[in-house]
């Protein structure tokens, strides 16, 4: 039983937060905030791996807007030293392991090209569910475990892919991506593709004999699709029994029996997506991603049982050619176009550690760019760094100075010009016993000239000065004025170095850094934006330290000259008035 004092306090208590009800809500908020925060941030899959790559498919980002989510697609993770540490890795790649979003479920990978020395590999991975229109489909790879064995599998395509021809095969048999497929003759293969290595027709077609796999019974719907790059020619791009594709002025003329479709441009010496979905009423041609024609079949789709050419009277480079065994949606060939393209627009990558941060979040672009560096890079910023360094001090130590030598000047001047009726009448010197001055630059000068009078003697024999020695007083001091602009134009030289030199050390890091960069993507012969990207914003941060050298040492450098002269002028002054006086009390009249 609650106690009449305890429900008088409750009954207050309420009364108040009826009375403050601001008080409550932003206390209310601030716990649905906390509430809010995500505690799976920094999930690992396992600690026997080093790093992993997190990899972010934005579906929104090339405008894959479909109404229902894509299921068991197939997409190519390009691993670069930018976005994968490949020395953490075993040198085969058999430590790589694909792990859904969720940092739980394993999923199916393939290797089609894993090169340690270049730092380059391409992955093809099975992504359960693609959500459209959106930047939070996740999946991730994981490497760096020694231990690990090779969970690389030939079956990573969806039960409807019939064929998949990567053309990565160094003795040029262009199987399919079971192996059981074959060419009739080696296959002319270069290394720059679209995706990975790449087949060339200068002619002669590619053939891959009829098989059980590749057959299509009558009224049965199927899917051709694959990359093209034409040189300047014609001919046929594919034949298949009585499905045909031919490049004729730039556009794709594709036949399905007795249905001719056309539509598409084709730019000569450029990658383009072709791909043909075939459904027993109608036959959609498709040219990088977009519908470009599309015909009813009047005699439906007809049994295929014949053997499938590539080329044959055409010049041009051919890259992953895909047959499936149903007809694929637009938005599926859409998707697939957008990931197996080299814009990377629909993937996007970064390297994580496992003992550090997510990558994704507060500093990981700063880590990609610091990652990449190239060892010159490195070199140039050390010596930036180190330039930053004696700048910094020569500007604090010298504002220092300056704000001492300041406030020392306007005591003297003031202790000075209140004695001088005194001084007209008395010894000059006086003033030297007043108080000492060591920080101010006037008092030094004044000091000099004092010397210069006792050396004459001027007290004691009350002689005269001739015009002569006062021009040699001045004289003196005009020498001391002179080594006092140096005194506090000492080191300002070092400024002046930074500001010249930095941006053009700077630049001098970023260009070998870019030439480095391309050298290494000649070298690898995969030329794609997320290959190079890493390696020249990389390089790109040399010149930004650069600046940052350059930059605050040319402001500081302009406000420390404007308070130099300032002080040499005072300076100058002086000298002229210490002159006139000393010619007033002691000469000749």
């Amino acid at each position: 039983m609650t106690s009449p004092a305890r429900t008088d306090g409750l009954t207050r208590a309420a009364a108040k937060r009826a009375q403050d009800p601001r008080r409550w809500t932003w206390r209310a908020a601030l716990v649905g905030a906390l509430l809010s925060v995500p505690l799976h941030g920094h999930a690992w899959w396992s600690k026997d791996f080093k790093q992993r790559t997190r990899i972010t498919l934005n579906t929104s980002a090339v405008g894959v807007e479909t109404k229902e989510a894509l299921s068991a697609v197939t997409i190519p993770v390009r691993l670069h030293s930018g976005n994968f540490d490949f020395l953490q890795a075993k040198p085969d790649g058999s430590d790589l392991r694909a792990i859904a979003g969720d940092d739980k479920t394993p999923l199916k990978f393939s290797i089609e090209r894993y090169d340690s020395t270049n730092e380059l590999a391409i992955v093809w991975v099975q992504v359960p569910v693609v959500a459209p229109g959106t930047d939070k489909n996740t999946l991730y790879l994981y490497a760096g475990n020694e231990k690990a064995a090779s969970e690389s599998t030939a079956g990573v395509f969806d039960s409807a892919t019939s064929a998949a021809f990567h053309f990565a095969e160094k003795d040029g048999t262009a199987a399919d991506h079971l192996g059981s497929i074959k060419a009739t003759a080696p296959v002319a293969l270069q290394s720059a593709g679209q995706i990975g290595q790449a087949a060339r027709v200068d002619g002669t077609a590619i053939e891959w004999p009829a098989n059980e796999r590749l057959r299509v019974a009558a009224g049965a719907p199927f899917t051709l699709g694959l990359w093209v790059k034409p040189e300047p020619a014609e001919g046929p791009l594919l034949s298949w029994g009585p499905v045909s594709m031919v490049l004729q002025a730039g556009r794709v003329q594709a036949r399905v029996a007795a249905t001719s479709l056309v539509g598409g441009e084709l730019p000569v010496g450029a990658w383009a997506h072709v791909a043909l979905a075939v459904t027993p009423a109608r036959a959609t041609l498709y040219v990088n991603g977009v519908q470009a024609a599309q015909a009813d079949l009047a005699g439906g789709v007809p049994a295929i049982d014949a053997a499938l050419r590539v080329g044959g009277g055409l010049r041009a480079v051919i890259d992953e050619l895909q047959v499936a065994s149903v007809a694929r949606s637009a938005d599926w060939i859409s998707f697939a176009r957008a990931s197996q393209g080299a814009d990377a627009k629909l993937i996007a990558s970064v390297t994580q550690s496992v003992d550090a941060e997510d990558s994704s979040g507060n500093g990981g672009y700063i880590a990609v760019l610091v990652n990449n560096l190239t060892i010159d890079a490195k070199f140039v910023i050390a010596i930036l760094g180190a330039m930053f360094a004696v700048a910094t001090w020569v500007m604090v130590a010298k504002a220092l100075l300056i704000s001492r030598v300041e406030r020392g000047n306007r005591d003297f001047l003031k202790r000075f010009r209140e004695g001088t009726q005194d001084l007209m009448k008395k010894d000059l010197g006086k003033l030297e016993g007043a108080r000492t001055l060591p920080r101010s630059s006037l008092f030094r000068l004044y000091s000099a000239g004092i010397v210069e009078l006792r050396k004459r003697n001027v007290e004691s024999s009350n002689t005269p000065l001739s015009g002569a020695s006062i021009d040699a007083i001045k004289a003196a001091v005009d020498a001391d004025m002179v080594r006092e602009t140096h005194r506090l134009n000492a080191q300002m030289v070092l400024l002046t170095i930074a500001i010249s030199g930095g941006p053009f050390l700077g630049l001098l890091g970023t260009v070998v850094g870019v030439m480095i960069t391309f050298a290494a993507i000649a070298a690898a012969g995969d030329v794609n934006v997320n290959a190079i990207a890493p390696g020249i914003a990389a390089a790109l941060l040399a010149t930004v330290a650069g600046l940052a050298v350059a930059i605050p040492s040319l402001f500081g450098y302009n406000y420390l000259a404007s308070r130099i002269k300032n002080i040499s002028s005072e300076m100058q002054i002086f000298v002229d008035e210490f002159a006139t006086r000393v010619a007033e009390r002691y000469g000749a009249r």
